[in-house]
């Protein structure tokens, strides 16, 4: 079944630790309106491969850093559903695939594995008394009678699972679920920057069925173009920019401008552009190498206040997709370039 207590924890980072055990971690002590928390990172996977997919953004930009800016300290459940303020990495956009990489839990020298990459930024918040960690994960506790078995606060509470939780075969399949992703999103409000650092397991698939959040195996051939799948390239077709909000009143010609990265003639016949409003059915072919603008038309739309943008192929899948904020999205005229 999917995770139980699916949420965010909002809260100032007190302190932090690189467990070295059998399942290490990395830990970090968390402190939201007198109450302590920890927050478990898993380092290291207990299935082959064992080095965990790593991608650190600085200058984070996504609609959702919007739903978490009136977010009270403490531990706050969220819906597991679209058009709220949970995560699903393979929906929401957050970022794309192939900008992940392996990274070893340990390894000699600075800056050169997962705990380094991640005490990178958290000692950055551990020294900003005004930043804030927002963790994504499950919660657990509290435990009135144990006290935390890293930094010895009680009552026990912290978040863990904070880390890709959909795509799983065999023991963790339980854990599979649709926007219930874990993350680490840093907020410093000085400079007004976000900071995001996401996790999964390269035994994760990419894939997922939209109600379970298990993996999809069976991937019919569409026929001469190749079409992304488990274990293969996506980005056939990218989106490469959108007008969000053109010069004039509405209904307004918003438009998204795709372009085919491979050496043969994609048929987009059956394959579809999906927004947070709709979704719009394409057709006709995209030359190798060639840019097509797509006119938006209902019932998909493009919102002012910030969204996604997602390609699907005829299969369902998803072949690209990119996200926007308001601020954006905020000049008239203008066109997003992704």
């Amino acid at each position: 079944m999917p995770l139980k207590r699916y949420g965010v924890l909002r809260a100032a980072v007190i302190d932090r630790r690189i467990e070295t055990t059998d399942t290490p971690h990395y830990q970090i002590h968390l402190r939201a309106s007198g109450v302590d928390y920890r927050a478990a990172v898993n380092v290291r996977s207990q299935q082959s491969p064992p080095d965990l997919l790593y991608l650190g953004v600085d200058r984070f930009q996504h609609p959702v850093t919007d739903k978490l800016r009136d977010l009270a300290d403490g531990f706050t459940e969220l819906e597991s559903r679209a058009g709220g303020a949970a995560l699903d990495f393979i929906r929401g956009n957050l970022f794309q695939r192939d900008q992940m990489r392996p990274v070893p839990t340990t390894a000699p020298g600075p800056e050169n594995d997962l705990g380094d990459f991640l005490d990178h930024y958290v000692r950055r918040a551990l020294g900003d008394d005004t930043a804030r960690a927002y963790v994504f994960g499950e919660a657990w506790g509290p435990e009135p009678t144990t006290p935390d078995k890293i930094f010895r606060f009680q009552p026990g509470n912290g978040v863990h699972d904070i880390h890709m939780n959909q795509g799983n075969a065999g023991r963790f399949a339980g854990d599979n679920g649709v926007h219930q992703d874990g993350a680490l999103l840093l907020h410093f409000p000085a400079a007004d920057e976000w900071v995001a650092i996401f996790l999964a397991f390269q035994s994760q698939v990419w894939h997922t069925d939209d109600i379970t959040g298990h993996p999809l195996t069976e991937i019919p051939n569409p026929g001469p173009a190749p079409v992304p799948g488990p274990g293969e390239p996506d980005h056939l077709v990218r989106i490469l920019a959108a007008l969000v909000n053109p010069t004039g009143p509405a209904p307004e010609p918003e438009t998204v401008t795709l372009l085919n990265t491979t050496p043969l003639e994609i048929d987009l016949t059956g394959w579809s552009l999906h927004t947070a409003l709709g979704r719009q059915p394409l057709e006709g072919s995209l030359a190798a190498g060639a840019v097509r603008q797509i006119r938006v038309t209902a019932p998909a739309a493009l919102s002012n206040r910030g969204g996604a943008i997602t390609l699907l192929n005829k299969q369902g899948l998803k072949v690209h997709g990119v996200a926007y904020t308001s601020d954006q999205s905020r000049r008239e005229g203008w066109t997003i370039v992704f």
